[in-house]
């Protein structure tokens, strides 16, 4: 480490909040890379993945709001990803006009009346006297797709998603920020009224939040009977990853200090485990529904945290049993292992101990679509390089498509996880886990990026929901792809 880092380099790793050591170890990735998943086969349903029948669902169901009784209930929102990235079509255009950006330009402007969007774009362009009409008429899309791009109308090519207008109702508009917390309502609702979000958001964009949230606070308490109580956080700069040349050296800027990287959605996994909270609910911010077609995504939430209490409730007990002092009969033991087995999906050791260590972990049951082509990371039986085989989500990159077998395995997935998740990481007691400590370090990715006309190599931390999950008890269970409305182009929000 001493060859690698100067002194001020040392100094200057401390103040961001990192661990020099830890940041070495990091570094060593460039250089002998990141091994690929070993995919054992593809958890399809009746073999990893859970059907559940009518009158199973209907039983979950109905036993929600016991099971949640008296608990804490958060709701977890990664919402830091800017939406540059929708605004592709729209920002070519501005800057050439060859022809297939033209016609995709143009379907977006004859067609923004269909888009949630239109009352505040055309109101931005009238404080500045221009009508949105005259100018489509008149063929002056570049005026229009400037007010709906920069600063001095929406400045959408710079807003974080949550702060995009989504959905258009008879009296209002919904950003996704606010659908979220409508969302949040109906589900997430503790015993007491009150309902807990946490957003995780680019430290730039909180105020944005901060004073949307406090203009529709009041409305949304009202019609929903509810008392919000939403905070944010925003990823620790200790979590980030320094960046290296392609020589695998650190790389360092035009002064000479090394370039630190965000490590990803990865590092959230510190965000996630500072929540106080019994029942945590994920979903990525871009995933929401409009009131007509939430019915199916308010059922299966319901269902699969219900899913999920009972099978930590029997966890619950069989850590009591094993972790005391009492002797405990074969009988109990090969019952024991039949859960873990048959419920954890696991290899059920014999020893005790063993057994236990298994049982005191976190539990997440995730939400899993059926493939209709859509990305996302799949669910998948992966050995570890401890030799157990425990269920995964992978994601495409993590996967050695040029080993045959590999290739053969993944042509059998069935599923994707669209991000839809319910965790648990308090223990028995009640003191939550520590959650770094169910990392699977060697689950990270390395990619090509440029600083200022450099090239580098950048790392990204192992994903929130692949590697930082990876030594959690974790459950699959399918869910109808009615509950998955991804946002990734600005064309996904026009309105059906």
């Amino acid at each position: 480490m001493d060859k690698l880092f100067t002194s001020n380099d040392l100094e200057l790793i401390k103040k961001r909040g990192s661990n020099p050591e830890q940041v070495s170890e990091q570094f060593n990735h460039f250089k002998k890379g990141f091994d690929f998943a070993d995919l054992q086969r593809a958890a399809t349903v009746g073999d990893g993945i859970i059907r559940l029948t009518e009158s199973e669902k209907e039983k979950l169901l109905s036993l929600y709001s016991k099971l949640i009784e008296g608990k804490r209930i958060v709701k977890f929102v990664p919402a830091s990803g800017a939406a540059s990235r929708m605004f592709k079509e729209p920002f070519t255009y501005l800057e050439a006009e060859d022809e297939p950006t033209r016609t995709k330009a143009l379907q977006l402007i004859h067609s923004l009346k269909d888009y949630a969007l239109y009352d505040d774009l055309a109101a931005a362009m009238k404080r500045d006297g221009l009508k949105i009409e005259e100018r489509i008429a008149n063929g002056d899309y570049k005026t229009v797709l400037s007010y709906l791009l920069e600063e001095k109308g929406l400045n959408y090519g710079k807003l974080p998603k949550g702060m995009l207008q989504f959905h258009r109702y008879e009296t209002e508009c919904r950003t996704a920020f606010e659908e979220h917390l409508v969302e949040a309502a109906h589900y997430a609702r503790c015993s007491d009224g009150s309902c807990h979000l946490h957003f995780t958001v680019s430290p730039q964009h909180q105020p944005l939040f901060e004073q949307r949230f406090a203009e529709v606070k009041n409305k949304y308490e009202q019609r929903h009977g509810v008392h919000y109580d939403v905070t944010f956080s925003t990823q620790k700069p200790g979590t980030d990853t320094l960046a290296a040349t392609e020589d695998n050296l650190p790389f360092r800027d035009e002064n000479g200090n090394l370039l630190f990287r965000p490590g990803g959605h990865g590092a959230l996994i510190q965000n996630l485990g500072n929540i106080d909270a019994d029942v945590v609910f994920v979903k990525n911010i871009d995933n929401v529904m409009c009131d007509q077609t939430l019915d199916d995504t308010l059922t299966y939430k319901k269902v699969l945290a219900a899913y999920l209490l009972l099978v930590q409730k029997q966890i619950f007990e069989y850590q009591e049993l094993l972790s005391s002092k009492e002797e405990v009969d074969t009988e109990t033991i090969q019952q024991i292992q039949r859960f873990v087995k048959e419920r954890l999906m696991q290899d059920a050791p014999a020893e005790r101990t063993a057994l236990l260590e298994i049982l005191s972990r976190p539990i997440r049951v995730c939400g899993m679509v059926k493939n209709e082509g859509e990305p996302g990371g799949g669910p998948f039986f992966v050995k570890s390089k401890n030799g157990k085989t425990t269920l995964q989500i992978v994601e495409s990159a993590q996967i050695d498509k040029s080993d045959t077998r590999q290739k053969e395995i993944l042509t059998h997935a069935t599923h994707f996880n669209p991000v839809d998740m319910v965790c648990a990481f308090k223990d028995g007691n009640g003191k939550s886990y520590p959650l770094n400590r169910f990392v699977d370090a060697e689950t990270g990715f390395i990619s090509s990026k440029s600083y200022e006309g450099r090239t580098l190599k950048a790392m990204e931390l192992p994903g929130l929901w692949n590697g930082a999950m990876a030594h959690w008890n974790t459950l699959f269970i399918e869910v109808p792809l009615s509950t998955f409305h991804p946002v990734k182009t600005l064309f996904d929000l026009k309105i059906k």
